[in-house]
């Protein structure tokens, strides 16, 4: 399958779900974009990496990684995005170190965090950019949604993968609960597992 190069286009935050960011990915050489849900640390931590004046006096968990390899000499030499399997998109780091490769396993919003600090490119498979990718109208590198149209467009994507303001965990049987947490974690959705896993304990 053929690869398809992505550059970041930027970190929308929803105008409608609190906490909510989606990251933009664009595709080189063609108008489609990739939204990505991702979480409100790896959103600082992505917009950091970007605005390359900001120096935190300590450094991020991505910044240590980054530290850490640079110290035993492994250098990431690009991200590719998988597989997409129920609105989950699964990433892989292709690490080099003595010239030898490995492929690591990695949540996405990571791995992105991770290739704008070794410079790395990302990238993505046909099928998926086919299967996942958007249309937005937004000028090119504008870091966020350029029109009241693009905003909506991305807060209709975050409202699908984001759970609803106060769900109401306290009518839910023990079963339901634990399956809703089997699905959060599966979705790597650790926010929303904490928070379910915060009402199990309150019960037992």
């Amino acid at each position: 399958m053929s690869l398809i190069r992505l550059n970041i286009k930027g970190i929308s935050y929803s105008q409608t779900q609190n906490g909510a960011y989606a990251l933009i990915l664009s595709e080189v050489g063609g108008d489609r974009k990739l939204p990505i849900v991702i979480g409100a640390f790896e959103a600082q931590s992505i917009a950091i990496a970007l605005e390359k004046e900001i120096k935190p006096p300590r450094p991020l968990t991505h910044d240590l990684f980054k530290n850490f390899c640079d110290r035993y000499t492994i250098n990431i030499k690009q991200v590719i995005i998988h597989k997409l399997v129920d609105g989950v998109f699964y990433s892989s780091l292709i690490c080099e170190r003595d010239k030898i490769e490995e492929v690591i396993d990695a949540r996405t919003s990571d791995a992105i965090a991770l290739a704008l600090r070794f410079d790395a490119p990302i990238f993505t498979y046909k099928n998926i950019l086919d299967k996942a990718g958007i249309f937005l109208k937004g000028e090119s590198g504008s870091l966020t949604p350029s029109t009241a149209k693009e905003q909506a467009e991305i807060d209709d994507i975050l409202a699908e993968n984001i759970e609803p303001e106060g769900s109401d965990y306290k009518k839910m049987s023990l079963i339901e609960l634990e399956d809703l947490l089997t699905q959060a974690v599966k979705n790597e959705d650790y926010e929303k597992a904490a928070r379910i896993r915060d009402e199990i304990s309150k019960r037992k």
